[in-house]
């Protein structure tokens, strides 16, 4: 293939000189996630790494693939029934719980995916809508999900038949594990040539089609992917809390991951764990205000647009490139 069809000259032409930084910040992190149950709630740590995973597969198909999708609780909130339907009603280990949740979101991804992918800007948005709200409502009514009740006390089994996840502390480290996992998934994914080229479509996507790239199954793949990976995380927080209810396939779980993939910075790596972070810790410490917490929520939204446009993360990425040298491009 000739460098000018190449996905790397699609989106771009350059290579990254920050990778020696990433790896720095990911190690750093990973260190720090270690020992954080040491010092902070365990479930609250859950909590975060779940919305986490949750908005770095959103950040994949928004910020890598260009498709802003306004129905993504479907697939974290029908994996979150799944998984909590499957355990305590089918008798599932946790293990298989999540890997059932897992397995309807992606195929769940799938069938929403060929129904909304032909689809483009605002019309994909408002497709993906649609189809959320309508899970919604079969969420409500259908009988084994437990209507405005939800499926509450999911048992927490040993998982593999070892390991003891009644202890907040060992479930820690297994939804660590959890969330590794599909984080190394979409690094993967994000820093493969099939990247490349979701980049290039996200960019200039005429011209991937002109070069012969069969652009739709590449978003749909993207679509599939991204729903899969928001099942894990809705599925693992279903064994974490013992619960899943209505907030999990509402809109405005959808209207919280874009707030977290936008705050935290989009297209980034790391971007949607801070943002993720920073909204659930708002939501947790700050519950005493009741309603207010929205209204604080829309004020931190509407600064970080108009002042970081680029989202916290992707802001100091830009800084430091600006005092490295000159041929790095954002990442």
């Amino acid at each position: 293939m000739s460098t000018t069809s190449s996905p790397l000259a699609l989106a771009g032409g350059k290579t990254s000189t920050g990778g020696t930084l990433r790896l720095v910040c990911i190690i750093v992190a990973l260190a720090a996630l270690l020992v954080a149950p040491l010092v902070v709630y365990p479930v609250f740590l859950m909590k975060v790494l779940c919305f986490a995973l949750f908005a770095c597969a959103f950040n994949l198909l928004l910020g890598y693939a260009g498709l802003l999708s306004f129905g993504h609780a479907m697939f974290f909130g029908g994996a979150a029934y799944i998984s909590a339907y499957t355990v305590r009603n089918w008798g599932f280990t946790p293990e298989l719980g999540i890997l059932a949740g897992t397995a309807c979101a992606a195929l769940l991804g799938l069938v929403a995916g060929l129904l909304a992918i032909r689809r483009l800007g605002i019309y994909f948005a408002m497709v993906t809508l649609a189809l959320a709200q309508m899970f919604f409502f079969f969420c409500l009514q259908a009988p084994f999900t437990g209507g405005e009740d939800g499926i509450q006390g999911v048992p927490r089994r040993a998982v593999f038949g070892i390991i003891d996840i009644t202890k907040d502390l060992n479930l820690y480290y297994v939804v660590l594990a959890i969330f590794l996992i599909g984080f190394a998934v979409i690094y993967r994914t994000i820093h493969s040539p099939f990247g490349q080229v979701l980049k290039a479509i996200r960019e200039n996507e005429p011209r991937a089609i002109s070069l012969g790239y069969r652009v739709n199954q590449y978003k749909l793949l993207a679509f599939v992917l991204s729903a899969g990976l928001a099942g894990l995380a809705g599925a693992t927080k279903a064994i974490v809390f013992q619960l899943a209810s209505l907030t999990d396939v509402a809109w405005q779980m959808s209207g919280e991951v874009i707030l977290m993939t936008l705050v935290g910075g989009m297209g980034t790596v790391l971007g949607p764990l801070v943002g993720a972070t920073i909204i659930v810790t708002m939501q947790n410490y700050l519950a005493g205000l009741g309603e207010w917490v929205l209204v604080i929520q829309g004020v931190i939204f509407v600064v970080v647009v108009s002042l970081f446009r680029r989202g916290l993360v992707g802001e100091v990425i830009a800084l430091i490139q600006r005092k490295g040298p000159s041929d790095t491009t954002p990442h």
